[in-house]
């Protein structure tokens, strides 16, 4: 495998790539006729599935793939070469983005890498197509925004469920009065990923100081590396940012609420798992928007065949329930394309014609629906276990909604073996956001707690600026 050998990115002080590189003189405005050279970064798991859909996109040319673990790199490369279609592997992002021979990467790395390859790929005058969640907690999916709008860079999000723009807020209909509350849900089983005694190895073929980049460097202490990491804060962010994240950005744009909720709190736990994982798998997340309305979003990772089910979104008017109104915007793929590939195709256009607006979504959009992730997250990890009876009492205030809710979360536990007298619930505190900071306000005790994780702490060099 070559690599380029251009001056080294670990020469620049805290991320200076845009002083390292400039605003990258080379990159070009591509024209209907000119092939667009990008490089997929992590594809081990969904990133595969960029990489497959990328090469069936017209126009389009994969030249470098990235990945920490040699292993998966020398296949995708060996791969690229049996198809005709040879390519460059880099281990280190950094020096892949170096290259003045690729105009955009796709992202698929664990969470906590999401928003420094962001940040990166633009100071490196790389467009980015980016997973979902676009950050790991709600510091850096502002800087991702903001990086993205300094170096004028085509960055999109990766919710392929993600086709509409937010609009007036549609808290009203006819007949109905105004919306209080909103409701939706994700039912999604998972099993337990087990418990080890001490320290796991690392994969030989794997770079783990380059795999861990950002989150502190510690032993591995979980039985898989791969995948489980969804599992443990440090890299992840539970189900509610990997499959939840869907269900909530929806509800939001189709709120056409465009700012961060006022008011948030969460409860849950880790029931039935005595494992290495830290996230909750059973979770409700209470969101209080200003004027309104109240969201509220479960999660449930133990068997959705058993106890009450949790059906699609509703909506509680003024005087009835019924759905929610219909999405801001137009909806569907484009191009001919549905699915994960339209969203590719639809990144690959926008960057042709260097519009923002092209974007079915948006760097803001994925900012403001991870926040969502990252402010339940917040509250849950502050919280302590307490009795059902204290949980559900800490809910009622807000309504029969959250109770009734509430009571579908606890039968829901019961049925599948979840024993009260034994079992606690972790109930977080109520959390006050101020929207234009986005940053939590309050007593002391919360808000400096509360905005240590909303900000994260950084290893170097991976760390990710305040000045982007």
């Amino acid at each position: 495998m070559k690599s380029l050998s251009r001056r080294s990115f670990l020469r620049t002080s805290s991320l200076g790539l845009g002083a390292a590189v400039g605003l990258s003189p080379w990159a070009k405005v591509l024209g209907a006729n000119d092939d667009l050279r990008l490089a997929v970064v992590g594809f081990r798991g969904q990133g595969g599935l960029h990489l497959r859909l990328l090469r069936e996109l017209p126009g389009v040319r994969v030249v470098a793939l990235c990945d920490a673990d040699r292993a998966v790199l020398e296949r995708g490369v060996a791969e690229a070469t049996r198809l005709g279609q040879p390519v460059e592997g880099y281990v280190d992002v950094r020096k892949l983005l170096e290259n003045k021979d690729i105009d955009a990467i796709t992202t698929a790395t664990p969470d906590h890498w999401h928003c420094l390859v962001t940040v990166w790929a633009c100071q490196a005058g790389k467009d980015v197509y980016v997973e979902k969640p676009l950050s790991h907690n709600i510091f850096e999916g502002r800087k991702s925004v903001e990086a993205a709008d300094k170096y004028n860079r085509i960055v999109q999000w990766g919710n392929q469920s993600h086709g509409h723009r937010t609009g007036p807020p549609h808290l009203e209909r006819d007949g109905l009065g105004r919306i209080r509350v909103v409701w939706t849900s994700l039912n999604r089983m998972r099993q337990s990923i087990g418990r080890v005694d001490g320290p796991q190895p690392v994969p030989s073929s794997l770079d783990y100081d380059l795999w861990t980049g950002p989150a502190p460097l510690q032993p591995l202490t979980r039985r898989n590396l791969h995948y489980d990491w969804h599992w443990v804060w440090p890299t992840g962010t539970g189900e509610i940012g990997n499959n939840g994240i869907y269900q909530l950005d929806a509800a939001r744009l189709r709120l056409g609420l465009n700012t961060l909720p006022r008011r948030v709190m969460s409860l849950g736990g880790r029931f039935l798992f005595d494992d290495d994982g830290e996230t909750p798998n059973t979770q409700i997340a209470l969101f209080q928007y200003d004027p309104g309305p109240l969201l509220i979003f479960e999660v449930r990772n133990l068997p959705s065949e058993q106890g009450p089910k949790t059906a699609g979104t509703k909506a509680r008017y003024e005087r009835g329930d019924a759905g929610l109104p219909n999405p801001v915007g137009p909806e569907g793929s484009q191009g001919g394309f549905g699915g994960h590939k339209g969203h590719l195709f639809n990144f690959v256009s926008a960057v042709r014609s260097r519009r923002v607006s092209d974007l079915r979504a948006p760097l803001i959009e994925g900012h403001l629906s991870s926040a969502l992730v990252h402010m339940a997250n917040i509250s849950y990890r502050l919280g302590t276990p307490k009795s059902v009876a204290a949980a559900r009492e800490a809910v009622q205030d807000q309504g029969s909604e959250a109770v009734e809710v509430f009571d579908g979360f606890r039968e829901h536990l019961a049925v599948n073996g979840v024993d009260f007298d034994k079992t606690q619930v972790v109930v977080g505190p109520w959390l006050e956001m101020d929207p234009d900071t986005e940053r939590f306000v309050g007593p002391e005790n919360l808000v400096g707690p509360a905005n240590e994780l909303a900000r994260g702490h950084y290893r170097p060099p991976f760390v990710v600026p305040d000045v982007v």
